[in-house]
């Protein structure tokens, strides 16, 4: 027979143990804030003080942003943006030069660019040296070339009225050329499919390819060419001359001595860059610095590709 158990049930409190005062209670709400309304004032006011403050902060970060850019472009020179020193006399011309219409500005040579020429320049000289193309730079390597001849092609005639040359080595021609740019991909389809536009430099006055130019000076079909430089005509719109048949015709009479050097300028475009590869060749190229582009061609009078496949 299991044990009894007894069951203890402890009686119930007749009154609570601990006992709030509610003096205290409100007391201690009253604190926190008198009402609902009050409440969220606060909470609204300290909300708004975050915003502010962050505010604030942004645009004393944005005015410290702006003054530093502007400490960076006021303390741009020409000379920190790479352009070679002129003289006073240059420097009105490049002035004068820059107001002509179909030059663009940002052609100039750049002080690495120009030192590659003027040494090639000074290793060379006396030599014949032609420019398809005009600025105020090129007369210091006219100069430097005295004793030897220089020949500018200038498609700007109010360029040319404006140029003086002290010597009688230096020639600037008129270059009538004004085959837009935007016709570059149909020369250089023509170009590839027709055998007139071989590379023969004797054929080049009477050349049936509408790449070649036959109405220049008679002096530049005659002579021997050590160092051409193309930069012009100014092709910097769709609308305005090309380089396609500067670059094709320099590259023509580059072949017809033992070795000259071809020196296009503007090879970030488009044209300068296709037709370069083109007609000067890969191969061929010696040397660049910044948009100035450097190839030796070696004369090839039986050839009749310009480059090898």
């Amino acid at each position: 027979m299991p044990p009894n158990v007894f069951h203890f049930r402890s009686p119930l409190p007749s009154a609570p143990l601990v006992q709030f005062s509610p003096s205290l209670t409100f007391w201690t709400h009253e604190k926190q804030c008198y009402n609902r309304k009050d409440c969220q004032r606060t909470k609204g006011m300290n909300l708004t003080k975050k915003k502010l403050i962050s505010i604030l902060i942004l645009i004393l970060s944005i005015i410290s942003i702006l003054r530093l850019l502007g400490l960076t472009v006021s303390t741009l020179s020409p000379a920190s943006l790479g352009y070679p020193p002129l003289s006073t006399r240059n420097k009105v011309a490049a002035h004068e030069s820059s107001k002509q219409p179909g030059r663009p500005l940002n052609s100039t040579l750049t002080e690495k660019e120009f030192k590659v020429l003027s040494n090639l320049i000074a290793l060379k000289s006396p030599c014949n040296l032609l420019i398809v193309g005009f600025h105020p730079q090129y007369l210091i390597l006219s100069s430097m070339n005295s004793a030897g001849n220089t020949v500018f092609l200038e498609d700007n005639h109010d360029t040319i009225s404006k140029v003086t040359t002290n010597s009688n080595s230096t020639r600037i021609y008129k270059l009538g050329y004004n085959v837009p740019a935007k016709e570059a991909y149909s020369q250089l389809k023509h170009a590839r499919e027709n055998q007139a536009c071989a590379p023969n430099p004797r054929l080049l006055q009477t050349s049936k390819c509408k790449l070649a130019l036959k109405s220049l000076p008679a002096e530049v079909y005659e002579k021997i060419w050590d160092v051409i430089v193309v930069d012009g005509p100014s092709g910097d719109s769709p609308e305005s001359p090309g380089r396609m048949a500067p670059i094709y015709t320099a590259s023509v009479l580059a072949r017809a001595g033992n070795v000259s050097d071809v020196l296009v300028h503007d090879v970030d475009r488009m044209i300068e860059k296709w037709f370069s590869w083109e007609f000067l060749c890969h191969e061929n190229l010696m040397y660049s610095k910044g948009k100035l582009w450097h190839f030796r061609i070696k004369g090839h009078f039986n050839s009749t590709i310009f480059c090898p496949a």
